[in-house]
Parts: structure tokens; C-alpha cells; sequence
């Protein structure tokens, strides 16, 4: 009985064991998805994508349209209520003639709903190509959901680095760590949704 016991013990470690490792590996590839530069930054797109819900993305997303990298900037999640003009005043812009090139969309509450959202806008305009500006570390979620939303769609990615997000020994900064694991683990759920649907659909 005791023998048994001790078996049984030994496979539950071994598994929980085999569990971490496989984290631990899957947080090491997580790591390394996270974009360190901007890809392809003098290509123009069809339009740029901004995801709502941190510093420096709305402010790049309007630099890159008054650049002339896209004729278009979709902000995908916005507050109901909020327009154009509001926008612009909380990006510290004035508001200019770029006002009629800015589209908003106040349907998403999450990353999954930006790529749903941006997928619908997107096929009512027949644009092929975009520019993704969202936080580098929230990135590799956010290509997951867009691909598996835009499969055909050509999607350049625009990171922003926000100052207080430490992505250099991010162990080392409470803040961040904290960040990088909640985003890490809501990068595995979503992986984990759209291998399921693959399988089953």
C-alpha cells in the first residue's frame, strides 16, 4: 500500500514537474516573440490599426497617419461616447485636417474584439494591408488574434514602448513582471482557443 502510494506520489511530481518545464519554455518563447524594433517602418499600408488601452498608442498611431503611412487610422475600442475631435484633445493633438482620415470603433472590450472589429472595418473599405501599433509586450497576443481574425490581411507590426514598462530585466520591476505574466498567460489561453477551434472545426 505504501509502495503504491509512493508511486503514485512520484508520477504526480514527475507530471506537475513536465508542467512547469513546459511554462517555463512556453514563457521563454513568449519572451522572444516580443518585438524589440519596428517592422518595415517605411512601407505604407492601407491603413493603421491603434488598440486602445495604453500610453504612446494613439499618439504613434497619429504621427504614422500624418506621416503619410497610411491614408487611413482606425482606433479600434474606443469608449462609447468618445469622437473624433475628444480623441484628438486627449492625444495632446489639435485638431487638424487628419480628423476626416480617423475612423473609431467602440464595439471591442478585449483583444479578440479589436481583431473582430478591425476585420469588419476593414472588408466594408477592401483594405488588404494595415500597420498594428499596440505595446510591444502585448503584441504577440494581439497577431494571434488578428491573423486567425484576418488570415489574408497583410499586418506590419508597429510596437510602442511605454517608459514604465521595463522589458530589460522585467524581473526585476514588480510592475512589469506582473504585466508580463498576466500577458503570458492570456497569450497561452488565446493560443490555446484558436489550436481547439483548428481541431474541432
Amino acid at each position: 500500500m505504501q509502495r503504491r502510494s509512493r508511486r503514485h506520489g512520484t508520477v504526480i511530481i514527475g507530471i506537475a514537474g513536465a508542467g512547469c518545464l513546459f511554462w517555463l519554455a512556453g514563457l521563454f518563447a513568449f519572451l522572444q516573440s516580443i518585438p524589440k524594433q519596428i517592422e518595415n517602418p517605411a512601407t505604407v499600408t492601407d491603413t493603421i490599426v491603434v488598440l486602445t488601452g495604453g500610453s504612446l498608442r494613439l499618439q504613434t498611431g497619429l504621427e504614422l497617419l500624418q506621416q503619410g503611412k497610411a491614408s487611413k487610422l482606425f482606433v479600434s475600442g474606443v469608449h462609447r461616447g468618445v469622437d473624433v475631435e475628444q480623441l484628438l484633445r486627449l492625444a495632446r493633438q489639435l485638431p487638424t485636417e487628419s480628423d476626416c482620415c480617423i475612423s473609431l470603433g467602440h464595439e471591442a472590450d478585449d483583444t479578440t474584439g479589436n481583431a473582430a472589429e478591425t476585420a469588419i472595418w476593414m472588408g466594408k473599405h477592401g483594405y488588404r494591408s494595415m500597420r498594428l501599433v499596440t505595446a510591444a509586450y502585448h503584441m504577440p497576443r494581439s497577431v494571434i488574434e488578428f491573423r486567425h481574425a484576418m488570415p489574408n490581411t497583410t499586418i506590419l507590426l508597429h510596437p510602442v514602448f511605454p517608459e514604465q514598462v521595463k522589458l530589460d530585466k522585467w524581473w526585476m520591476w514588480p510592475g512589469t513582471a506582473g504585466l508580463i505574466l498576466g500577458e503570458y498567460s492570456k497569450y497561452l489561453i488565446a493560443r490555446t482557443r484558436h489550436i481547439l477551434t483548428r481541431l474541432t472545426g
